[in-house]
């Protein structure tokens, strides 16, 4: 496990921090169970820096390509992680309840030690769809082969009407 980069994110913004590094997926825990595999890494840069308003803020560029679970055939989906956000520092609760109310701000509170890592990790998890799946078509589905011995007298229509009565076929042909 490598060494978790923490900072005071209102000193970080002060000093004009710039950082970047990379993250190997398996230290990533709470995106794992999202996961297909550990396989990859998530690069970041995170910046301190001041918004028009001279408001404190995070900017953050995350990249890399992780492997998902498909919602549908539940075979690896390659998805692209390409994010690009600025985080406004919210100095207590106050503040953060106020940003709350403006949809076009995102706001953290800015706890003294803010561990990068994990900030990156909620970002990717925030950005994932609820359920990842391959586009129409390019999913590995489970083909059935049929054979002279497990045909019926009844042909069985290119569509059925009921979702399961594929499954009934292969109830009675077993």
């Amino acid at each position: 496990m490598s060494v978790r980069f923490v900072i005071d994110p209102l000193e970080f913004v002060k000093n004009a921090g710039n950082h970047h590094d990379k993250i190997p997926l398996d230290e990533l825990a709470r995106l794992h169970d999202l996961l297909f595999d550990r396989e990859g890494e998530i690069i970041y840069r995170i910046t301190g820096r001041f918004d028009q308003n001279e408001k404190p803020g995070l900017y953050l560029r995350i990249n890399g390509k992780i492997h998902l679970n498909c919602q549908r055939c539940l075979d690896k989906l390659v998805h692209t992680v390409d994010l690009e956000t600025f985080l406004l520092l919210a100095k207590d609760e106050f503040e953060l309840y106020q940003a709350d109310d403006d949809d076009s701000v995102e706001a953290i509170l800015a706890t003294p030690e803010l561990d990068v890592a994990s900030l990156i990790e909620e970002e990717v998890i925030l950005s994932l769809s609820i359920s990842s799946r391959h586009v129409e078509g390019e999913c590995s589905t489970l083909e059935l082969e049929t054979t002279d011995d497990h045909l019926d007298d009844n042909p069985q229509p290119a569509h059925p009407a009921h979702p399961f009565s594929a499954l009934a076929a292969l109830k009675k042909a077993n």
